[in-house]
């Protein structure tokens, strides 16, 4: 499979969960992006009852419905639950690809989803559904092959990185290629680098979430302590608790747990390439040039109908069906566009006729709902009349979508 910046991988493996049934026309499908950390382990299914990371929203009657749709969720190419990675086995040397492994695109990642359809037989998509990393794979997805993706939903997510979360996720991969034990890369032989992992995963929780919800959860509380009765002083007096240097409020030791957690259970190699792939996605007309990518034409066909409808309605587009222009009533389309955005409408040119849902959080720090409704007003500067945009509210910050 050809790759952005290196040369083509020779092979590789792609896990993969699906739930519903896949109809006989394979025209049911929903392909469904992960964030940067999930597996493909999106619900639970019989073979494997744990619950899955959106568990809550696919299934019989629920968002991604079962009862209509073939739901497959991979784990992306350079990951560590199964895809080939920088954990996997480099066929030309026996041994773990370490920092060896190419450095990825989010391009790179769709194509090998791409390649997983081809492998089934599946030629369209009803939908490419993703959150957060996913919103942009399913961006990328619509970009790369008009024709086969019916429908996007971009949750949380954004067309390109901003410099902030570019900053954020440096510092991240800072700490963690600071530890001794990376080694460079190469440290499956050895001890993994716990201790810069579990840092990085607590600056990352830090974006996920927002301060208003941090009060709520948690506020100043300190962590309980067996009592033991007052202490007192040389002088009688009655000292107040004694702060403690390690994990001692509720928030530090909240952050501590999920840094511990993770780092237990994802590769170190797999954090650094995935992140720094989200760096580097941004899907300006400009930046798509200066990588020799030619933009594809929009979609001619009409955009799918649901499964359940058999026949499809008289409308007086024969093109599409369904054909309308929505707005957010606190956010109407930019009059004068900055240079910016009017490069990312052109670079989103091939989205020009692919029915697209936007979602924003307002509580979001690491994808700012600022770039939700540049992705809206981007495609509708490119022409697409069939945007919807919606913000939602809550102080549950960037993981809202979870």
């Amino acid at each position: 499979m050809p790759l952005i910046y290196a040369s083509p991988l020779p092979e590789f493996d792609i896990a993969y969960e699906t739930w519903g049934e896949l109809n006989a026309a394979k025209d049911n499908v929903i392909l469904l992006h992960t964030g940067l950390s999930a597996s493909s382990h999106a619900a639970s299914t019989e073979l494997n009852p744990s619950e899955g990371w959106w568990e809550k929203f696919i299934g019989p009657g629920r968002a991604l419905d079962t009862n209509q749709f073939y739901i497959i969720c991979t784990n992306v190419l350079g990951g560590c639950y199964g895809s080939t990675g920088p954990a996997s086995i480099d066929p030309s040397t026996g041994q773990p690809y370490a920092t060896n492994f190419p450095v990825l695109s989010m391009l790179d990642m769709v194509r090998a989803q791409f390649c997983l359809l081809d492998h089934l037989g599946i030629e369209t998509l009803y939908a490419s559904v993703g959150s957060s990393m996913g919103a942009m794979q399913s961006l990328a997805a619509a970009w790369l092959f008009p024709e086969r993706v019916g429908k996007i939903v971009s949750i949380s997510g954004t067309a390109r990185s901003s410099p902030s979360a570019i900053a954020m996720r440096f510092a991240q991969r800072s700490v963690l290629m600071a530890d001794p034990n990376w080694n460079k890369g190469f440290y499956y032989d050895g001890l993994p680098p716990h201790t810069g992992m579990k840092l990085a995963r607590q600056i990352a929780t830090i974006t996920y979430r927002s301060g208003p919800e941090w009060d709520q959860r948690f506020g100043r509380k300190v962590r309980e302590e067996p009592s033991q009765g007052p202490s007192l002083s040389t002088d009688g007096r009655v000292l107040p608790r004694v702060p403690a240097l390690c994990p001692d409020f509720l928030i530090e030791t909240y952050l501590d747990y999920q840094g511990e957690q993770f780092c237990l259970k994802y590769d170190a190699n797999s954090l650094i390439y995935i992140s720094k792939a989200m760096d580097l996605f941004d899907m300006t007309k400009s930046s798509l040039t200066a990588l020799n990518l030619t933009a594809p034409p929009a979609r001619t066909s009409p955009p799918p109908l649901p499964p359940s409808m058999n026949a499809r309605p008289s409308s007086p587009n024969p093109g599409f069906y369904h054909t309308h222009t929505s707005h957010s009533k606190s956010h109407p389309p930019p009059t004068n566009p900055p240079p910016h955005l009017t490069d990312l409408a052109a670079g989103l040119s091939p989205l020009a006729n692919t029915p697209t849902l936007v979602l924003g959080v307002q509580s979001d720090i690491l994808f700012p709902v600022e770039q939700q409704r540049e992705v809206a007003d981007a495609l509708r500067m490119a022409g697409n009349p069939m945007v919807s945009y919606f913000e939602l509210g809550g102080v549950w910050g960037h993981d809202t979508f979870l």
